[in-house]
């Protein structure tokens, strides 16, 4: 079954008028500028900004004075993101090329920091939660949507096959990580207010394999998709070393 952006939490509106390249290149776990209440004037940073999908809606969802800035890793994705928004004629959206571990932005200079099923393939996911607190603003705010799991979801013989784990990672299930590490991770970067939404179930974790039964078994109903929002206090500076 082929899963639209309307099953995934984007409206008709926000779609409206976009390319289909980014309809059709563009994957995630929900809408992370859903029920978020980005202003006029205000700087948006996509920590993964793939084919360009979250970019769009948020420029849409801003005035052409204000920035919308996105990051990827990989030159051909940034190539092509780039060519969309040249050929959509926004002028107030660009690409920079980097890693959310170490992010291509100035400290402090962004409103809101969102990102769509990206996190939970990071090795270092604390060092991305600290990148998130160093670029907002003193009161900005971050808002993902993002694959999260139960502790101890998958089977301890899972290790025994590296090759189907790989699988697993690149599914974005093996990387995620449970709603407690999440919010934890949040706050000891130095974000305030953190919340996870009420998961909704999701299918992500049900991979073909040789025990299929089994590794359905376990991850059923322990895999969503869920949404986290946090904010940066004013008032408090971070030091790294």
């Amino acid at each position: 079954m082929k899963v639209s952006a309307v099953d995934i939490g984007y409206t008709d509106d926000e779609l409206s008028a976009l390319p289909e390249d980014v309809m059709s290149s563009s994957f995630g776990s929900g809408n992370p500028l859903g029920f978020s209440d980005v202003a006029n004037g205000e700087t948006v940073f996509d920590l993964g900004s793939c084919a360009g999908l979250d970019l769009l809606v948020a420029a849409k969802k801003e005035g052409p004075s204000d920035c919308v800035i996105g990051v990827d890793m990989t030159a051909a994705m940034i190539e092509k993101v780039r060519a969309i928004i040249a050929a959509v004629g926004l002028n107030n959206v660009e690409v920079r090329k980097g890693v959310i571990e170490n992010l291509p932005v100035d400290d402090g200079s962004v409103d809101w920091v969102i990102s769509n099923w990206v996190i939970n393939l990071s090795t270092d996911k604390d060092r991305v939660f600290e990148e998130i607190f160093r670029v907002l603003r003193p009161g900005g705010r971050v808002q993902v949507s993002d694959i999260v799991m139960e502790a101890n979801a998958l089977p301890v013989w899972i290790s025994n096959y590296p090759g189907f784990l790989a699988d697993l990672r690149n599914a974005c299930v093996a990387g995620a990580i449970n709603e407690g590490d999440y919010m934890t991770g949040l706050r000891e970067a130095g974000l305030i207010d953190v919340q996870v939404n009420v998961p909704e179930p999701s299918t992500s974790g049900v991979l073909s394999g040789d025990r299929l039964t089994e590794l359905v078994d376990a991850l059923t109903g322990k895999v969503w998709s869920g949404k986290c929002k946090a904010r940066r206090p004013i008032g408090v500076k971070f030091f790294t070393n």
